[in-house]
C-alpha cells in the first residue's frame, strides 16, 4: 500500500489543510483560541505588564496572520483607531481641567458641606466623583480626591476607609453616563461599528446616557446605604501616620558614640545587606539633615533617626557603639550622672555647659517628638544640609551650608502608571525624589522591613521623610499622590472659564453631531495648548500611556475574532447549551458573565472579547444585537468584586488598608443589583 506525504516543500496552511485527520473546527478558529488562551493567561498572571501583553498579541495576530486573518496594516491599525485617538485625547482634556483647579475647588466646597457628620461625608465624595466622571476622565478625579477625602476623614475622626471604595465605585459608575466617560465605552462604539451589521455607527455621546442616569442613581442610593454598613474601617479614624503604619516599635533615635565603627562612614553604607536599618534623619548640633542624606558623612555625637525592628536595634546598639537618645537623655537631665566618659570629642556640643547641653537636648527632643508624634511638619535648625564632597575624607570642619529645609512624614500613593515596570522599587524612588522610605502599605499588608528588597507596584502608600520642597515635587508628579495633605498646588483659576469652555465646545460638537468624538476632542486638545492652559510636555504626561498601548494591541483581536469564525463559534455553543434560556435572561447572562471576565482581564480586553461574541449570539436567537451591546459594555465598565478589576479600586486599595475580599464584600450584592437593573433597564428603554 502506498502512503501519501504531504509535500514539504508546501507553505505551512497547505501542510495543515493536508493532514489526514479531519479537525472538529476549523485550523484557523484553534489558532485564534490558542492566542486568546495564552493571552489571557499573561493577562491574569501577569508576569508581564498588560499593556506588553497586549503588544505581545498585536504581534502575534500579525505573524500568525494566515490563519488569524489579521495583516500588518490591520495589526498596528489600533494605533490609528478612532477609540484611541479620542481616549488620548480625553486624558489631555482632563489634565486640562485638573491644571485649572476646578476639582480643587469643588473639593473644598465638598469639604464644607460635608462637616463632621460621615453621612454627609459619603453624599458628598460619591456626588462629587460620580457625575463627574462622565466628562472628566475617571482616573484623575480619583486621583485628586484621595487626598482630599483622607484629610476631611482625619479632620473629622472618619476612617478613610469607609468612603474610599464608595469614592471609586461612584467614579466607575459615573462613566456611564457618556459614551467618553471611559476607554470601554469608546471601544465598545468603535467594535459595534464593525460588528453591529449594516446600518450600524458609532455610539453617539449621550447614546446610553438614560440608562447611565438610573444605574449611577441606583449605585449612589445602595452606597448611601447598605455598602456604607458593608464598608469596613481598616484604617484607624484617629491617630498620626506612624500609628496607622504600626511604626511605633520600628522608629527611634539613637546617638553615635566616639569609638562606633559608624564614625566617618556615610548614611548609604550603613544600609549593609546583612543589617536591615535605615537611616532618615540626622540631627548635629540641634540641625537636622535630610537633603543629600545618602551620601552625608556620620560624626560622633549625631543622633540618627533609624527604622529598624527590636531585634536590628539590638544588635547595633551591642556591636556600633550606639545609645539610645532616651536614655542619654534620662541621663543628662540628672546633674549629678555626667555623660559616658569619652562619649563624644572634647569640641563637640555634648561636651560644653550644662546649660548649652540642655539647650541641644530640647532641640533634639523637638525633633524626636515631631518624628514620632505625626505626618506634622518637624522644626528645623539653620545650617547643614549634608551635601558634602564624596570625594573627601574624614572632614570634621564645619562649613557654611544652605538652610536645611523643613522635614515630615507623609503618604505618598503611587497611581497606575509606570511602578509595575520599574525594578528598583523602593531604592529607586528614594534615589529619584531624595526621600527615605520607612515603610509600604500594600492593601492591609504594611511592609516594614527590608524594604530595599521591595518592589513598588500601582496602589502602594509610602510613608516616607523628606523636605517640603521634595513634598512640592511630589505634588505636581502625574504619577502619585500625596495622601492626607491639605495643601495643594498653585492654580491660575483665571484660566478655569476657558478650561471649562473648550470642554464644553468638545461636549457639544459631539452631542449635536456636528463632529465626530474623535475631531472634536482633538480639536479640543489643540484649543488646550493654542491657550497655553497646557504645555506640550504637560500633555505628553497627562496621557496613560499603559491604556493606549493596551487599546492598541487588544483592538486586533477583534478582527481576528470576527475573520477566523471563531465569534460565530463561540456564540453557537453558547446559544445551543443555554436554549432553555429567555432572551432577558441571556442578556443578563452576558453581563454578569462580562464581569466575572473583567475582574481577571482588563475592561478593555474583555469587550473586545466579548462584544463580538454577545452580537452574534443576539442574531442567533433573533433579538437586538444593540441590547447586547450595551450589556458588554456597561458590565465592563463597572468591575466591583476585587482591586485589580479596574484602575480606580486599584488606586484607593492602598489607602484605604483593605483587604482583597473587601471590594467583593461591598461590590457584589451591587453586581447583582446592578445585572438587574441594566439587564431590565436596556429591556425598557431600546427593547429586546
Amino acid at each position: 500500500m502506498t502512503t501519501l506525504l504531504p509535500d514539504a516543500t508546501a507553505p505551512v496552511p497547505v501542510l495543515l489543510q493536508q493532514l489526514p485527520v479531519q479537525l472538529p473546527v476549523s485550523v484557523d478558529v484553534l489558532v485564534v483560541l490558542g492566542v486568546v488562551a495564552v493571552a489571557l493567561v499573561l493577562f491574569v498572571l501577569q508576569p508581564v505588564s498588560i499593556d506588553t501583553t497586549a503588544i505581545a498579541l498585536m504581534v502575534a495576530l500579525i505573524l500568525l496572520g494566515p490563519w488569524t486573518g489579521v495583516s500588518p496594516e490591520e495589526g498596528v491599525s489600533g494605533f490609528s483607531n478612532p477609540a484611541t485617538l479620542t481616549v488620548l485625547a480625553m486624558f489631555i482634556l482632563s489634565e486640562g481641567v485638573r491644571q485649572t483647579g476646578v476639582i480643587q475647588i469643588l473639593t473644598r466646597k465638598m469639604e464644607a458641606f460635608a462637616g463632621d457628620s460621615e453621612s454627609r461625608q459619603l453624599l458628598a465624595t460619591v456626588g462629587l466623583s460620580g457625575p463627574s466622571a462622565g466628562f472628566v476622565n475617571n482616573t484623575p478625579i480619583v486621583a485628586v480626591l484621595i487626598p482630599a477625602v483622607t484629610n476631611l476623614a482625619r479632620k473629622t475622626g472618619t476612617s478613610p476607609s469607609k468612603l474610599l471604595i464608595p469614592l471609586s465605585f461612584a467614579s466607575m459608575l459615573g462613566g456611564t453616563l457618556t459614551v467618553i466617560g471611559t476607554s470601554t465605552n469608546l471601544l465598545a462604539s468603535d467594535i459595534w461599528a464593525q460588528v453591529g451589521g449594516p446600518g450600524a455607527e458609532p455610539f453617539s455621546l449621550f447614546e446610553f446616557t438614560q440608562l447611565g442616569v438610573v444605574v449611577l442613581a441606583v449605585g449612589i442610593v445602595y452606597l448611601l446605604t447598605v455598602g456604607r454598613y458593608l464598608t469596613p474601617a481598616r484604617i484607624p479614624a484617629e491617630g498620626s501616620a506612624t500609628d496607622q503604619f504600626g511604626m511605633a516599635d520600628y522608629l527611634t533615635d539613637v546617638v553615635v558614640h566616639e569609638d562606633s565603627d559608624l564614625v566617618d562612614s556615610r548614611v548609604h553604607e550603613v544600609r549593609r545587606d546583612d543589617l536591615d536599618l535605615d537611616v532618615f534623619q540626622i540631627v548635629r548640633d540641634g540641625r537636622t539633615i535630610v537633603r543629600g542624606l545618602s551620601t552625608e558623612r556620620i560624626r560622633a555625637g549625631d543622633i540618627l533617626s533609624v527604622r529598624a525592628n527590636q531585634e536590628t536595634l539590638e544588635q547595633v546598639l551591642e556591636d556600633e557603639h550606639l545609645v539610645l537618645l532616651p536614655e542619654l537623655l534620662e541621663a543628662a537631665a540628672d546633674e549629678d550622672e555626667p555623660l559616658p566618659e569619652g562619649f563624644v570629642p572634647e569640641h563637640h556640643a555634648w561636651n560644653r555647659s550644662l546649660a548649652t547641653l540642655d539647650a541641644e537636648i530640647e532641640q533634639a527632643a523637638a525633633a524626636e517628638s515631631s518624628v514620632e508624634g505625626s505626618d506634622s511638619e518637624e522644626p528645623s535648625g539653620e545650617g547643614d544640609d549634608g551635601d558634602g564632597d564624596p570625594g573627601e575624607e574624614g572632614d570634621d570642619e564645619e562649613k557654611a551650608k544652605p538652610d536645611e529645609p523643613e522635614t515630615s512624614l507623609s503618604e505618598v500613593v503611587l497611581l497606575p502608571g509606570p511602578w509595575s515596570n520599574r525594578r528598583d522599587g523602593v531604592a529607586g524612588f528614594e534615589r529619584e525624589y531624595d526621600a527615605t522610605v520607612l515603610a509600604v502599605r500594600r492593601g492591609n499588608e504594611v511592609i516594614r522591613q527590608r524594604l530595599r528588597d521591595v518592589s513598588l507596584q500601582a496602589g502602594d502608600v509610602l510613608l516616607v521623610q523628606t523636605s517640603e520642597d521634595v513634598l512640592d515635587r511630589l505634588r505636581a508628579d502625574t504619577n502619585v499622590a500625596v495622601s492626607g495633605d491639605g495643601r495643594w498646588e498653585e492654580f491660575d483659576k483665571r484660566r478655569i472659564p476657558i478650561a471649562l469652555g473648550i470642554v464644553a465646545g468638545v461636549v457639544g460638537l459631539a452631542a449635536l453631531e456636528y463632529l465626530p468624538i474623535m475631531v472634536s476632542a482633538l480639536t479640543g486638545v489643540v484649543a488646550m495648548l493654542f491657550s497655553g492652559i497646557l504645555r506640550p510636555a504637560d500633555a505628553y504626561d497627562a496621557v496613560d500611556w499603559d491604556v493606549i498601548f493596551l487599546l492598541a494591541g487588544v483592538i486586533p483581536l477583534g478582527i481576528a475574532f470576527e475573520s477566523s469564525g471563531t465569534a460565530d463559534l463561540i456564540a453557537t455553543g453558547i446559544v445551543a447549551g443555554s436554549a432553555i434560556l429567555s432572551p432577558i435572561a441571556m442578556l443578563a447572562t452576558f453581563y454578569l458573565g462580562t464581569a466575572i471576565i473583567t475582574e481577571m482581564v482588563s475592561n478593555n480586553a474583555s469587550v473586545v472579547l466579548m462584544l463580538p461574541i454577545a452580537v452574534e449570539a443576539a442574531g442567533q436567537l433573533g433579538v437586538n444585537p444593540f441590547a447586547f451591546a450595551l450589556a458588554v459594555t456597561f458590565a465592563a465598565s463597572t468591575p466591583l468584586l476585587s482591586p485589580v478589576g479596574y484602575q480606580t479600586n486599584l488606586m484607593v486599595y492602598g489607602p484605604g488598608g483593605y483587604k482583597f475580599t473587601d471590594f467583593a464584600r461591598v461590590g457584589a450584592p451591587l453586581q447583582l443589583i446592578l445585572t438587574v437593573v441594566t439587564t431590565v433597564g436596556i429591556e425598557y428603554f431600546w427593547g429586546l
